[in-house]
C-alpha cells in the first residue's frame, strides 16, 4: 500500500524540478488503484464511492486550471488522489493540501525576498536567482496533503496501518 505515497512523492519531485506533473505518473496511480482495492477487499459500493470522489476533484480541478489557479497536471494529481482516498478522506486531503499550499507560498515569498537581497548585494547571484519560475509547483502541497491523508484512508485501514 505504499504505491500510492510513493507516486505522490515522484509526482512531487517532478513538479518542484520541472514544473510539470507527468501524466504517466497519474495514469499509473489510477491503474493501480483497482487492483489493489480488489485485493485490498474493498465493497463494490466503495470503489463508487472513490471514483466519484475522483470525479468531483477533477472537475474541481478543472474549474481551478480553467480560472489559472491549478495547473493541469494538478487537477489530475488532485483527481487521482481522490482516487486513493476517497471520502472523507479527500475532505482531510483538501484541507491538508490547502495548509500545505499556504505553507508553501510563504516559503516562496522568503524566497523572493532573498532574491531581491541577494539581486541588491551581487548581480551574478541576481541573474542566477531570476533563471528559477516563480510559480508555485502545488503538486508538493498535494503530495504533502494526500500523504498525510493516507493513513485515514480505507485502503490503509484495510491494511491495518
Amino acid at each position: 500500500m505504499l504505491l500510492f505515497p510513493l507516486i505522490m512523492v515522484l509526482a512531487a519531485a517532478r513538479d518542484v524540478m520541472t514544473r510539470r506533473i507527468p501524466n504517466r505518473l497519474v495514469i499509473l496511480s489510477v491503474v493501480a488503484f483497482f487492483p489493489l482495492a480488489l485485493i485490498a477487499g474493498m465493497p463494490w459500493w466503495l470503489v463508487l464511492v472513490h471514483g466519484a470522489t475522483a470525479a468531483s476533484l477533477f472537475v474541481a480541478g478543472l474549474v481551478l486550471f480553467a480560472l489559472g489557479i491549478l495547473g493541469a497536471g494538478d487537477g489530475k494529481l488532485m483527481a487521482a488522489a481522490g482516487l486513493w482516498l476517497g471520502f472523507p478522506a479527500s475532505i482531510l486531503f483538501i484541507g491538508l493540501t490547502a495548509i500545505s499550499g499556504a505553507l508553501l507560498a510563504a516559503a516562496m515569498a522568503l524566497f523572493v525576498l532573498l532574491e531581491l537581497e541577494v539581486s541588491a548585494r551581487s548581480s551574478a547571484a541576481g541573474d542566477a536567482f531570476r533563471q528559477l519560475s516563480p510559480k508555485v509547483p502545488y503538486g508538493f502541497a498535494l503530495a504533502a496533503g494526500a500523504i498525510l491523508a493516507t493513513p485515514f484512508s480505507w485502503m490503509m485501514r484495510a491494511a491495518g496501518g
